[in-house]
């Protein structure tokens, strides 16, 4: 099967959200555990202390030269004093970012992600030192075959 590039569906320069909830350090050869992490926090949105707006965040961050990095599941807050034990907390830098969409169910996202990055090395682009993250709007099913969720990948200011 030929990978076809996937294109940005918008450029955005994004702000400096504070976010919290739950993190796990997880490598490229085993992503078994994210729908896991997932589950666990899944319970929580809409009840974090200091949450602010409905979406929820999966932030990819620390990667190493092995193909491990630090993924977060979690929601956007206003303060972080208030939150429970076990919380992980991550401000991100404002960065420039290419946004895609995904459609359909998550079952599909590896091969986005793999559009993404067939596109990537063929845009003139290049990926910044940042966290990456996907944005889930409020409600999202991530087995409905219609669900549109985001994936924001930081770029080098050219």
């Amino acid at each position: 099967m030929t990978l076809e590039p996937i294109h940005p569906a918008r450029y955005e320069d994004g702000r400096s959200p504070t976010l919290a909830g739950f993190a796990e350090r997880f490598s490229m050869s085993d992503l078994g555990g994210l729908p896991l992490l997932w589950q666990r926090f899944a319970p929580h949105i809409g009840h974090v202390p200091g949450q602010h707006g409905h979406d929820s965040y999966g932030v990819c961050y620390n990667p190493d030269q092995q193909g491990g990095f630090d993924y977060l599941a979690g929601v956007e807050v206003s303060a972080t004093e208030s939150l429970p034990e076990g919380f992980s907390k991550l401000r991100l830098a404002p960065q420039h970012y290419a946004v895609f969409e995904h459609r359909g169910s998550l079952q599909g996202l590896k091969a986005t992600f793999d559009g993404i990055f067939q596109w990537l090395p063929q845009s003139g682009e290049q990926q910044a030192d940042a966290a990456l993250f996907e944005r889930y709007p409020a409600g999202f099913d991530p087995a409905d075959p219609n669900a549109v969720m985001e994936i924001w990948i930081p770029l080098v200011r050219s």
